[in-house]
This record gives structure tokens, sequence and C-alpha cells, in this order.
């Protein structure tokens, strides 16, 4: 079976937010889509390690912040490759409380929803929300996962649902040298890493990269 196929499906990038005892946590997510249209109710799954599917069980209602092609990639590092139970994830980006929920500023809007049912697999939790709130910043295109891939370079964090380990992943020759994130797995490519680079998606300095 060639997993890479499952790439070729219609994803974005979000964050899916909500509030664990007073304080906003969150995750990275490519797995959101609207269900129906009257009442409004939107789907998201979320991994059954990820600390967000705990605190969206506990508090019943979560935010979609959906991230554009122009957003900080390091917003999905931050969400994507840290767990929330143990760093403080919205210390790091500008945030708003929109309709009771933390949202990501820097994003193309949002959609708030009360969960109302929820379907578990063997590794995710898919919760389905009624729309409480939503609302448009500005006019922006959202990234879409393969713009993420292609443009941003960025990879599948390994509780996503589209995670494909290394071995599994057709690799392209390109030119020069390539290094890989170890942590998050993005790849430079140049004949020589900066000694002062930081990883652009995760943020991590030149130890962490490695030639492959």
């Amino acid at each position: 079976m060639n997993k890479n196929v499952f790439h070729k499906l219609s994803y974005g990038v979000y964050v899916v937010s909500t509030w664990d005892n007073g304080r906003p946590t969150g995750c990275t997510a490519n797995s959101a889509m609207q269900i129906t249209s009257s009442p409004a109710t939107i789907a998201v799954s979320i991994n059954h390690d990820n600390y967000t599917n705990h605190c969206i069980n506990e508090s019943g209602r979560f935010a979609v912040s959906i991230l554009a092609e122009d957003s900080d990639p390091s917003i999905i590092g931050t969400f994507g490759f840290k767990s929330g139970k143990d760093a403080d994830k919205f210390k790091e980006v500008k945030y708003s409380v929109e309709d009771h929920m933390p949202v990501i500023s820097d994003s193309c809007g949002y959609v708030v929803c009360e969960v109302i049912d929820k379907m578990e697999t063997a590794t995710h939790t898919v919760f389905l929300g009624e729309v409480k709130g939503a609302e448009l910043f500005g006019n922006k295109d959202a990234m879409t996962y393969a713009y993420y891939h292609k443009v941003v370079k960025g990879k599948s964090p390994k509780n996503a649902p589209t995670y494909i380990p290394e071995e599994e992943i057709e690799q392209k020759e390109g030119k020069g040298r390539r290094f890989k994130c170890e942590v998050c797995g993005y790849i430079y490519e140049g004949e020589e890493l900066p000694a002062d680079y930081k990883c652009p998606v995760c943020g991590m300095g030149v130890d962490k990269f490695k030639e492959i």
C-alpha cells in the first residue's frame, strides 16, 4: 500500500484550541471539515495521545483557527511538536478570546464549536461540534496541506492522521546538500547550513539538524 496517496486528499492546516482549567491550549490539526450547513457542524480528528483531546473532552468546546499561507510557520511547530501538558503554547503566539474561546490572531479566521457528539477510533477521537461563532480575519488564502509540504517544507507531527514514517516517504533528489531538522522534519537545502540558522517551523538551532 502506497500511503503517499493520502497526501492527494484535500486538507487544510489548523490549530484546534480549547481551555485547560482556564489556561488556553491546543494542537495543530489537518483533519477538520464541515459536516452540515444548518445547523452548521464541524468535525475535527484529534489523536488520543494529544493533551488537547483530554481538554476538549473536559471543556465540551473547541475552536478551529484556519492558518493562512502567510501565517508564521513557527505556529505549526509550536502547536504540532510540543505537548500542552508540559508547555504553555499560547505564551509564544498572539491570540485573542473570541466567542469565549482562544483563537490564533495570525490566521484566516476561526470557528467556535460546542461538542454535540464524538466517535472513537483506535488512535483518534472525531469530535462533532455545532458552530456557535465564526469570523474572518481579512482576505487571506488558507494554507493547504499540500502548500505546507511543498512551500513551507514541513512534515506531519507523529500524532497527525496523515503522518507517514520517514522511511516510507519517497525522497526526491534536490540541488545541493540537504539537512533535516530532527524535531519537526523540516528540510533545509543548500551547500552550507548557517551557524545561526533557526528552523522556521519549530525554532530549533543547527544542533538539531542532520545532513541526509
